[in-house]
């Protein structure tokens, strides 16, 4: 009697005990999951003391064996088994988003180039909270490719109406919005107060709400093609010493090279050796702010003086709304004679925005800014001189202006002069 009692008391406990061995288990839904941490180390098992079975690197690819609450049981390529925690690695879908960044921008034009600040993670949309994956180290190069400009700790899309939501339209004074039901009036109650109460029941003054902080992000490709966005404090645009100086306090956010000239009495050393082939850049610098409705506000050509072997600046315009990327090539012009006009020079273009078209504002679903009517200036640099190339006897558009431009005289050829 008591054997049987003890057979079945052990058959009822049985699926209880294995049912709480998994009461941690979740079923494995993927097939992969891939690092996102700089390296991980794989444990024998979940406790807090356990025995390296070997490691992975970021980004690698695993297969996914078990899952519990907090760890994943992974094989790495080379047949390593253990547990990582699952806080540090990516599923399918993330690294699909990321594949598709990388196939969508694999041929976007290169605004500039920089480096990382420090260790710094790739995202898949410009946000802190958006998902991560791919980890850069200090010193990494990378091609930045678009730049896009969101709230501070918040997303693109955190702040986007969804696309079936109805746009609720202000009524208008004739045509009462309508209602569900008729308003009935509320009965007003006579109540008698105090003069302190009295002074209650005036509305409480209007409280600014400040606006956001916002911060930029660079759509970032690295020298293995992982792409991504990046938090732009984080990167350091890649400009020459020479330019940095002159810089002004702005920030330079692209510099292309124009041409080269020969000056065998430069001054200039490079490892004890004195160069005789100077560069001459092109800079497009802006204020250290972030979430401005432009790339740039400046634009600044350095020559390099062959007769007083130093850096000048040929062409300076300031007070513009543009925007990256510059093409840098070589040209004639199309509107002059003369031998000048048919030699091949080195030329630059670079896109404002019109004065005619809004101050554009950051997609909500993006973070990206969308100019929506910009003009090219095209110019052609001719010894020290930088010659815009347009027609003659036509007017150049009217372009827009962070700050608004003084006044003219009647000529136009300057400001007016003050009066005394």
């Amino acid at each position: 009697m008591h054997r049987t009692l003890r057979k079945l008391a052990a058959l009822t406990l049985a699926p209880l005990a294995l049912s709480g061995c998994n009461y941690f288990r979740q079923k494995v839904a993927d097939q992969y999951v891939y690092v996102t941490a700089r390296q991980v180390f794989l444990r024998d098992r979940v406790a807090a003391v356990s025995n390296r079975t070997g490691t992975a690197t970021n980004g690698e690819k695993l297969v996914l064996l078990d899952r519990t609450r907090r760890a994943v049981k992974v094989r790495t390529p080379r047949g390593e088994v253990g547990w990582v925690e699952e806080k540090l690695t990516a599923d399918q879908k993330t690294a699909d988003e990321f594949d598709a960044l990388r196939t969508d921008h694999e041929k976007d034009p290169v605004i500039s180039t920089g480096t990382a600040r420090d260790e710094v993670y790739l995202h898949a949309a410009p946000g802190r909270e958006t998902a991560r994956f791919y980890r850069l180290a200090e010193g990494d190069t990378m091609s930045l490719l678009e730049r896009a400009t969101v709230a501070k700790g918040g997303t693109p899309t955190s702040a986007a109406r969804p696309a079936t939501a109805a746009k609720i339209q202000p009524a208008s004074p004739s045509q009462p919005a309508p209602t569900s039901k008729p308003a009935t009036p509320t009965p007003q109650k006579s109540v008698t107060t105090s003069s302190a109460e009295a002074g209650s029941a005036y509305p409480m003054p209007a409280v600014e709400v400040p606006p956001p902080v916002m911060e930029d992000w660079w759509l970032a490709r690295d020298s293995k093609g992982q792409t991504g966005w990046i938090l732009s404090r984080m990167v350091d645009v890649q400009a020459p010493d020479v330019l940095a100086r002159y810089a002004e306090g702005q920030r330079i956010v692209g510099s292309y090279v124009l041409a080269t000239v020969d000056d065998p009495d430069s001054g200039v050393l490079n490892n004890g050796q004195t160069v005789t082939r100077m560069t001459e850049y092109i800079a497009f610098l802006s204020p250290y702010k972030a979430g401005l409705p432009y790339d740039f506000d400046q634009v600044r050509v350095f020559i390099w003086n062959v007769k007083k072997h130093r850096y000048e600046t040929a062409f300076r315009e300031h007070n513009i709304i543009g925007y990256l990327p510059a093409k840098i090539g070589s040209m004639k012009d199309p509107y002059g004679t003369g031998v000048l006009a048919q030699m091949m020079l080195p030329s630059f273009t670079y896109r404002v925005l019109s004065a005619d078209a809004p101050i554009p504002e950051p997609d909500p679903t993006t973070g990206l800014i969308k100019p929506t009517k910009l003009i090219d200036k095209t110019y052609r640099l001719e010894g020290n001189i930088c010659r815009r190339m347009i027609q003659p006897g036509t007017q150049p558009p009217v372009e827009a202006h962070p700050v608004p431009e003084p006044p003219k005289d009647k000529s136009g050829k300057g400001r007016k002069k003050r009066k005394g």
